[in-house]
């Protein structure tokens, strides 16, 4: 995560959460601000789901902040109140959550656009042993969205384009990464480590469930038309979508700093295997200015995979990703002595490099060099001695990295 960046924390130990006091099966959570027009509408339709199935469950309210009298509507239908300072969709779920005492736990919004009456079907998943029971509003998991209920943009664009990325970066088995009607257990959530307080909580969940091997079940919904008429919905198209594909990218190190760098390095590479021998294709010629364009690509991109593996490194052993075997294997490897060899040698190199520029200029009194022949001297052995310091500097801050306290 950034540094300062709004995410908490979800503890590892659930407050309520042991063994003899988990009496319950089902905790249903849901998040309130300012819900006053829905909410009974909602408490309602999962009391009599509960009443119906005879299922021990409890309906645990987590209020944001509300200003409309929502949370005494919630406390006069028997839901349990859980007030929340902080405010954020993440921030209220996590609350909620720390709060239940069930087995399990089913969340939905206070807007009414989720059908409660679905929770045996979620419960059902539950009992089955998976971890995590996803809902789908989209028809490609069976899904329907009635007319209404979901913004074109979200519907056509913005969540099945978060989603098909969710499964390409994060092999997430789910056709709807959004969908905020899922259940899951109590274990199961502690495991996570949850953090973000916004919107982005919903794809946290999921991604990381993936990531750390859950047992993954879809059920598909049907999303209804939200009941409010007297305020807009809590979900900012544009802010919320930053903030999903901010944490899409600061959840894989991979896609935003390996993937791109190895990219930049091999572009360099090409540029330097045209220039050096100064290739001619067609009516262009490949000189010292496309050296200083593959110069510019390799030092970009070697600093990409530095970024990459301190990232990865960090996020593992913060909990943030679950461990990675070619991570571990090359950190187990890596020593300090041998990226100050590497980077010394480098280092080392580029100075031969650049002497022999300074001699060829010697030769000549310090006089006009021949600018296409110097510069294949001086462009390599500068990129060389910079790529030296950096590995130096980099085996120095991963070696902290990797610094682990005593068992």
């Amino acid at each position: 995560m950034v540094p300062g960046d709004r995410h908490t924390p979800m503890a590892g130990s659930l407050p309520g959460a042991s063994d003899d006091q988990v009496t319950l099966e089902l905790s249903v959570v849901i998040p309130c601000l300012n819900e006053a027009g829905t909410i009974q509408h909602v408490l309602e339709t999962a009391q009599r789901v509960i009443t119906e199935h005879h299922i021990s469950a409890e309906i645990v309210v987590a209020d944001n902040g509300s200003t409309d009298g929502s949370q005494a509507t919630a406390a006069s239908l028997g839901a349990r109140v859980v007030p929340v300072t902080r405010r954020g969709y993440g921030s209220a779920l996590m609350a909620g959550i720390e709060a239940s005492r069930g087995k399990y736990v089913i969340m939905g919004d206070a807007d009414a656009s989720y059908d409660f009456s679905e929770i045996p079907r979620f419960l059902d998943k539950l009992r089955e042993g998976y971890d995590l029971v996803q809902g789908c509003r989209f028809e490609s998991g069976g899904g329907q969205i009635l007319p209404g209920a979901m913004p074109a943009l979200h519907r056509w664009w913005g969540n099945p384009m978060f989603s098909r990325l969710a499964k390409w970066w994060f092999r997430v088995p789910v056709n709807d990464v959004y969908c905020g009607l899922r259940g899951f257990t109590r274990e199961h959530a502690a495991r996570l480590d949850l953090r973000s307080l916004g919107m982005e909580f919903a794809v946290e969940m999921i991604i990381k469930s993936s990531l750390h091997g859950a047992r993954i079940a879809e059920v598909p919904i049907t999303l209804h038309p939200d009941m409010r008429q007297d305020r807009l919905p809590h979900l900012r198209t544009f802010r919320d979508g930053w903030r999903t594909l901010r944490f899409f990218l600061m959840s894989s190190p991979r896609w935003l700093f390996i993937i791109p760098g190895l990219l930049l390095i091999f572009a360099g590479l090409v540029g330097y295997a045209l220039a050096m021998p100064g290739v001619t294709i067609g009516r262009m010629t490949f000189d010292a200015h496309t050296l200083l364009f593959g110069t510019l690509a390799l030092i970009s991109g070697y600093q990409s995979l530095m970024f990459g593996t301190m990232a990865k490194t960090f996020a593992m052993s913060e909990g943030l990703l679950p461990r990675d075997d070619a991570t571990e294997r090359f950190n187990q490897r890596f020593t300090l002595e041998r990226g100050l060899a590497v980077g010394g040698l480098a280092i080392l190199v580029g100075g031969v490099l650049l002497s022999l520029a300074v001699l060829q200029w010697w030769s000549v009194g310090f006089g006009t060099l021949d600018y296409s022949e110097t510069m294949r001297w001086v462009i390599p052995g500068v990129t060389l001695s910079t790529l030296g310091f950096q590995t130096v500097l980099w085996s120095f801050g991963l070696s902290i990295l990797l610094m682990r306290r005593p068992a």
